[in-house]
């Protein structure tokens, strides 16, 4: 347990650095499921490895060391008291932030859900009267396209297409799911900050490429995005990008799509997976340990 409980941290910081890489080597597609897969795992891991070295401080209090102790037997200390307390603060402060996110998530779904009340239940698409440039996919059961006039305005028809199927790329592959767990994952372990971010950019691909293959124009697409950033006042305004990012899927657009690699994505699930299996042996370490069995 002494090394094993520690993994699902060193792998956390693993995937941190080199996902956001590996990722750029896939389809945004192939790359979205995997970051996400992979922080999750990895994510949940660190939360039980927190919540096995808070449990060693319970071990005195359980009968079968009790029992030990009486008998005159000495059991080894699985961590150091210490130790044990700085990962039940660290515990404590990561349900704090997951808390906090769930809550910030709820209040702009709300938010967006309450923009398009009074609209018919077969509408998909909803303008708002503002003279912010925004467009937002509005998840829910249905789904809808949240657009203001200025945006719709600033665009010429053919890139309007291009926004709407942006927009609908991101309903029809869920991509708020992604961005939901990815960022549920770093506010559990800020460690993987990157990945949120990777995979927040990596939806916005994907919507990317469906929307050229739905207007079958790779750069009426990226036109779309040129211009729908160049009116928007803030950065997070037109498909939620900055300018940097707007730019890296300009090029995108305007190359050749990426191809399908899956040993990419495989490698990045594995960090995942080798968290976890991290987590579930030192919980076996910890059991054996406190049942006086041998490590």
């Amino acid at each position: 347990m002494r090394i094993d409980v520690y993994t699902p941290l060193l792998l956390s910081l693993l995937l941190g650095v080199a996902g956001p890489r590996l990722a750029r080597f896939g389809t945004p597609a192939a790359a979205a499921r995997a970051l996400t897969g992979a922080a999750v795992l990895t994510a949940g891991a660190c939360l039980w490895a927190l919540a096995l070295l808070t449990a060693t401080l319970a071990g005195e209090a359980l009968p079968v060391v009790a029992h030990a102790r009486a008998g005159g037997r000495a059991l080894p200390e699985p961590v150091p008291d210490a130790v044990a307390l700085l990962a039940l603060v660290v515990l404590a402060v990561a349900v704090g932030r997951i808390l906090r996110a769930v809550r910030a998530h709820r209040a702009t779904r709300r938010t967006l859900r309450r923009l398009c009340e009074g609209h018919p239940p077969g509408t998909e698409l909803v303008v708002a009267a503002s003279p912010r440039p925004q467009a937002f996919a509005v998840p829910g059961d249905p789904g809808r396209i949240l657009v203001t006039s200025a945006m719709l305005a600033a665009l010429r028809p053919a890139e309007r297409r291009a926004l709407l199927a942006h927009e609908r790329a991101h309903l029809a592959h869920r991509h708020a799911f992604y961005v939901h767990a990815a960022t549920l994952a770093a506010a559990a372990n800020p460690l993987l900050l990157p990945v949120r971010g990777a995979v927040a950019y990596l939806v916005e691909r994907w919507a990317d490429e469906q929307a050229a293959g739905a207007v079958g124009d790779r750069g009426t697409t990226a036109r779309a995005l040129a211009r729908a950033a160049l009116v928007s006042h803030r950065a997070d305004c037109a498909l939620h990008f900055a300018d940097r990012a707007v730019t890296r899927r300009i090029a995108a657009l305007l190359s050749t799509p990426p191809r399908r690699l899956r040993p990419v994505a495989a490698a990045i699930l594995t960090v995942g997976a080798l968290a976890a299996l991290g987590a579930a042996d030192a919980t076996g370490d910890l059991l054996s340990l406190l049942t006086g069995g041998a490590l």
